[in-house]
């Protein structure tokens, strides 16, 4: 119902497919008779080439492999002429980014979904409508969605209460297609379980209307002198700057403020920046207590899981090695 699979879909299967994100189209697309296209590994020519040469309609990708595609200096929007619907979730999506994916490919309906394994797997989705930077239905980019008609779900708080609209909270989950449990882990499970609800480890808000905004996993939350620091906020907006190819936020120890925000960027090809560039550009979208406090350059791309996530463990840990740290 989601995601409007059709006879006439040719699905290509860029993600990892032992990924529930892919996993679920596997199903989806054959109960539908499509048709499965195959990508051994991703790559932007490669995934591009067999869009055009397969007529690809519709694909599920991660944020970074959307920065891959709209970074590839040969691409066309008549490469993709086929592509109907592109998928993506996993991560919040950079606002630069899924701007460039409009300009380059318009014809194409971008579709947010937020899940996890535990729920079989998504838990909500918007509507590709919102996916637009004018008119009535824009200001919903970072958004992914409303609760799908399978599952009940909450914005808590630490003890189990829901918030208000707009306040952060834990992101909970109910209805039949949340797990049983985790195999032979009964104290995992009463621990993701507790009180009838999946805790999900997600940070989010939900909005008066109802749309859920992922705002950072909470085990990457920063806490800077007593205030919370998101980093996929942060992350945003250094998106926006021009030259800015990779960026990831994350909490380092600091003496005073016990975290102090940190960006690690990788520049576009050519691009030349600077950290005291970075900081200014970010007090002009951000309050000053988000904004980094040092800046670190990287020619080689950020590290990333199997399931194309960034590994924000690796990339904090030179700053905490030999620390106490909550942050693993």
């Amino acid at each position: 119902m989601a995601l409007r699979y059709d006879a006439g879909t040719a699905y290509l299967h860029a993600a990892p497919m032992f990924h529930l994100a892919d996993g679920c189209s596997s199903f989806a697309v054959t109960m539908c008779a499509g048709r499965h296209v195959f990508l051994p590994r991703f790559e932007p020519v490669a995934f591009r080439r067999l869009v055009r040469d397969q007529a690809v309609t519709d694909s599920t990708i991660v944020p970074t492999m959307m920065a891959a595609l709209v970074n590839d200096p040969a691409a066309t929007p008549a490469d993709y002429a086929s592509l109907r619907r592109l998928y993506y979730g996993a991560a919040p999506m950079p606002e630069a980014t899924i701007r460039r994916a409009l300009a380059l490919l318009p014809q194409v309906k971008f579709q947010q979904a937020w899940g996890m394994t535990e729920l079989s797997p998504i838990g909500c989705t918007i509507e590709p409508r919102y996916s637009v930077v004018d008119g009535p239905d824009a200001g919903r980019l970072a958004s992914c969605g409303k609760p799908v008609s399978s599952v009940e779900l909450r914005i808590l708080d630490a003890v189990g209460r829901e918030v208000p609209r707009g306040t952060v909270g834990e992101i909970a989950v109910r209805g039949p297609t949340v797990m049983q449990g985790y195999w032979n882990r009964p104290a995992e499970t009463a621990e993701a379980l507790r009180g009838g609800w999946m805790h999900s480890g997600d940070a989010a808000y939900m909005d008066e209307q109802g749309f859920v905004f992922i705002v950072d996993r909470l085990k990457d939350m920063i806490v800077s002198g007593g205030e919370n620091v998101y980093s996929a906020e942060v992350e945003n907006a250094i998106s926006l700057l021009p030259g800015v190819a990779e960026v990831a936020v994350v909490g380092v120890p600091d003496p005073r403020y016990g975290e102090a925000v940190h960006a690690i960027i990788v520049p576009r090809p050519g691009a030349r920046l600077d950290a005291e560039q970075v900081i200014a550009a970010c007090r002009e979208r951000i309050a000053g207590y988000k904004c980094p406090r040092a800046v670190t350059f990287r020619a080689e791309p950020l590290p990333l899981s199997a399931a194309g996530k960034v590994l924000k463990a690796e990339l904090r840990a030179p700053f905490w090695a030999g620390r106490e740290s909550r942050l693993v």
